[in-house]
C-alpha cells in the first residue's frame, strides 16, 4: 500500500469510527474543545495537510528557519529577541502525490526564565504534526521541560540546533554530544544542525531543508495519521470520562436506594435469618443494577458470585457483618421476651439497637456499592470508542521508519485512575 493509500484508508476508517460514536448534547457542550480540534485533524486528514511548527525560546532563530524553508521572506525577524509576537502561518502547496499542503506555523518563543510563559501557546503546539524545537545552545532545564512534555503526548519532534556558525565545530559536537545525553531516553530525536542565514552559511541551512523534505517524503503520513490517531484517543478518552462521571452519580443514587431499603428491612425485622437473607437478596440486587449502570450486564448467578468473592475478601462484610447483627438480633429478642416481666422497662434499648443495625446495613451497602462498582468497572467498556488497532497497522505498512515500532506507543486507550468513577 503506497503513502497516497495509507492516507485514504485511514481517513475512512477514522471518518466512520467518528460516525459510529453517539454524541448527546450534554457532552458536546462540556466536551466542545475536543470535539473541534478532532473534526479539524480528521479534515487535514482527507486534504492531506501537514502541519509543521518551529517552537522555542526567544531569540533561536525560529521565524528566520522558516521563512528559509518557505524560500520567501514571510515570517518577522528582527535584531532583537522576540520579534514574533503572535503566531502566524503560511501554507505551501506541495507538489507530491501524497500531501497537498504543508503548512509552516511560528510560534512565539517563551521565555527561558518562566515555566507558565505562553502557557496557551505551548498547548496549541499539542496540535502540530510535526515539531522543529529549535535551540541555539545547550538544553536548559525549561526546554528540556517542555521537549519531555511533548514526547510524553507523543508528538514527533526534529532538534535544530540553530546559530552553529557563532561556535567552532568542536564546540558544536561537544553541545550536540550534551543534548544527546540529556534525551539519551529518547535517542530516536533526530538533532539537525543550523546556522543563520544572515552569515550565508547556505551550505548548513540547505541539510537542514534537505533532511526536512526528506523527512516529508518519507513519513509525511506517518506524522499525519499519527497525531489524528492522538486527537482521536483524546476526544475519546474525555468522552469516555463524562459517561463514567455521569454513571458514578447514577450509581451513587441506586447505592442510597438499596442502603434505604436494606436499613428499613433490617430495623424493623426481628427474624435473624431473614435479616441475613434478605440482605444477601438486596446486595445481588444491587450488583446487577450497578453492572447495567457500567454498561455490564451480567447474570444473576455471576453476581451472587461477585457478592460472595467481596464478602470473603472483606472481613467488615464478611463474618463480623453476619456476627453483628446475631448479636443484635439477640438483643432485640431478649427485650421483647422479658417485657412483661420488667413491665416495658426492657423494651428500652430496643430503639437504639435498631438503629444501630440499620446504620450498619448503610455502611455495608456503600462498602458492598463501591467494592462490586470497582469490579464491574474493570471488566465494563464503553462500546466504540476506542481509536482502533486496524489503522495502526495501515499507518506502519511498508515503512522502515526507525522509530516505528514506538510511533504510537503513547496511546493509553484506557483510564489511567479509574478510582475517581467508583461511587
Amino acid at each position: 500500500m503506497n503513502q497516497k493509500s495509507k492516507l485514504d484508508e485511514s481517513y475512512l476508517l477514522f471518518k466512520r469510527w467518528w460516525e459510529s460514536i453517539e454524541i448527546n448534547n450534554y457532552e458536546k457542550g462540556i466536551l466542545n474543545k475536543e470535539i473541534i480540534e478532532f473534526n479539524q485533524q480528521l479534515l487535514r486528514l482527507k486534504d492531506k495537510h501537514l502541519r509543521i511548527g518551529v517552537y522555542g525560546k526567544a531569540g533561536v532563530g525560529k521565524s528566520t528557519i522558516l521563512n528559509f524553508i518557505a524560500n520567501e521572506y514571510f515570517f518577522e525577524t528582527g535584531i532583537l529577541n522576540g520579534s514574533s509576537k503572535k503566531i502566524r502561518s503560511k501554507e505551501l502547496t506541495f507538489n507530491e502525490d501524497v500531501l497537498k499542503i504543508v503548512e509552516l506555523i511560528d510560534f512565539p518563543g517563551f521565555d527561558i526564565c518562566s515555566e507558565d510563559d505562553k502557557e496557551d501557546d505551548f498547548k496549541k503546539v499539542f496540535n502540530l504534526d510535526l515539531i522543529l524545537f529549535t535551540v541555539s545552545g545547550d538544553l536548559n532545564r525549561n526546554e528540556l521541560s517542555r521537549i519531555k512534555k511533548l514526547i510524553k503526548i507523543g508528538k514527533k519532534i526534529i532538534l535544530v540546533l540553530n546559530k552553529t556558525d557563532i561556535w567552532e565545530v568542536p564546540e558544536v559536537k561537544r553541545i550536540t554530544d550534551n543534548i544527546k545525553q540529556k534525551l539519551s531516553d529518547h535517542s530516536s530525536i533526530p538533532i539537525v544542525t543550523s546556522s543563520n542565514i544572515h552569515k550565508n552559511n547556505y551550505d548548513e541551512n540547505q541539510k537542514l531543508l534537505n533532511y526536512l523534505r526528506e523527512s516529508i517524503y518519507k513519513f509525511g503520513d506517518i506524522y499525519l495519521i499519527s497525531n489524528t490517531l492522538r486527537t482521536a484517543d483524546i476526544v475519546s478518552m474525555k468522552i469516555k470520562e463524562c459517561r463514567l462521571l455521569k454513571r458514578k452519580k447514577e450509581a451513587q443514587a441506586t447505592i442510597g436506594k438499596f442502603a434505604t431499603m436494606k436499613a428499613s428491612g433490617v430495623a424493623l425485622n426481628p427474624l435473624l435469618f431473614l435479616d441475613v437473607a434478605g440482605s444477601f437478596f438486596l446486595d445481588t440486587a444491587l450488583i446487577k443494577e450497578l453492572s447495567e449502570i457500567y454498561g455490564l450486564k451480567i447474570k444473576t448467578q455471576s453476581a451472587r458470585k461477585l457478592m460472595k468473592t467481596i464478602s470473603i475478601n472483606n472481613i467488615f462484610l464478611g463474618a463480623s457483618q453476619i456476627s453483628i447483627i446475631t448479636t443484635l438480633n439477640l438483643m432485640r429478642k431478649i427485650s421483647l421476651i422479658s417485657a412483661p416481666f420488667s413491665g416495658g422497662f426492657s423494651l428500652l434499648p430496643y430503639g437504639p439497637i435498631a438503629v444501630v443495625q440499620a446504620a450498619i446495613a448503610v455502611k455495608a451497602t456503600n462498602l458492598i456499592g463501591k467494592l462490586a462498582a470497582k469490579e464491574i468497572l474493570k471488566k465494563s467498556t464503553i462500546h466504540n470508542l476506542e481509536p482502533f488497532q486496524s489503522i495502526k497497522k495501515i499507518a506502519l505498512r511498508g515503512t522502515n521508519f526507525v522509530d516505528s515500532k514506538n510511533v504510537f506507543s503513547i496511546y493509553s486507550q484506557s483510564i489511567t485512575d479509574p478510582t475517581i468513577f467508583i461511587p
